[in-house]
């Protein structure tokens, strides 16, 4: 009689296992069932573009609403995030520089800037040298006179085959480097009037001096590599630029001297050509 109690309720916690997995089971029968179903495979939304029935403009893209500003869009000086004053291109500093700001420019110039334009700017940097477009001369007249907000707009939205810069460099250093390419272009350009009576050296004694490479202060010479268009058909096709290696004649576009490339530098000191000094 013992036995047969103990095998009963043996039984009994048996099925009530089983009853217990079986329900378990069921639930989780209905949950993968629930999940199965089409609506989030059809959960309604609005494509980009696409008209849409809900809204009475039939618009499905809102319109941001009025008096509100997006995270990070609040630009309340416009100048210092566009370099435009009214569309055109300004041609003041948006806060005061000083010799930080020259240095951080020089820093993200080395950066972002010289393997096209060069350390000293002449627009023969190292991958321009190995068969890409030949980049901006900033010693050139025009960019010499171009205003301030010139660069700034240049950096921003990219100009011919440069890109853009705006993701890699923030608007306060887009200004710093601006501010260094201008005292680029007076280190290439300088005066004795603008060293207030200073002494002078040539970049070549300068160079014998700290046992540089009598090459340090010779012209650049763009090599044969650079002489590549990067087209299918290997033909300007009307870009301005490649004519400053191959001397062609291209329409719309200012044509320099090819045969006589302009010096790194010559008669001003070392302290006031911080390019070149690096070069």
């Amino acid at each position: 009689m013992q036995g047969q109690s103990v095998e009963r309720r043996g039984k009994s916690v048996g099925m009530k296992r089983l009853q217990y997995i079986l329900g378990m089971g069921s639930m989780a029968a209905m949950l993968v069932v629930t999940g199965c179903r089409q609506d989030m495979h059809d959960e309604p939304k609005f494509f980009p573009q696409r008209g849409t029935t809900f809204y009475p403009d039939g618009r499905s893209v809102r319109p941001q609403v009025e008096n509100t500003v997006a995270r990070g869009q609040l630009h309340e000086d416009t100048y210092f995030y566009t370099g435009l004053n009214n569309g055109a291109e300004g041609n003041t500093y948006p806060f005061p520089v000083t010799m930080d700001v020259l240095k951080r420019g020089q820093e993200r110039f080395n950066v972002y800037c010289t393997p096209c334009h060069s350390r000293v700017g002449n627009g023969e940097g190292m991958i321009v040298q190995r068969g890409y477009r030949p980049a901006g001369d900033f010693h050139t007249e025009r960019l010499r006179n171009a205003p301030l907000g010139h660069f700034f707009a240049v950096m921003t939205n990219g100009y011919g085959a440069m890109p853009d810069y705006a993701a890699q460099v923030t608007p306060a250093d887009r200004w710093a480097i601006v501010a260094y390419i201008r005292a680029l272009q007076l280190s290439q350009n300088a005066t004795a009037a603008d060293v207030a009576g200073q002494p002078t050296k040539p970049l070549s004694a300068i160079a014998d001096e700290q046992g540089l490479p009598p090459s340090f202060a010779k012209p650049w010479v763009l090599p044969a590599t650079a002489d590549v268009y990067g087209t299918p058909n290997n033909q300007d096709n009307g870009i301005p630029g490649q004519d400053k290696i191959t001397g062609a004649n291209t329409p719309g576009a200012a044509t320099p001297n090819a045969a006589t490339p302009k010096p790194a530098t010559s008669g001003t000191p070392a302290a006031t050509n911080p390019g070149a000094a690096k070069k």
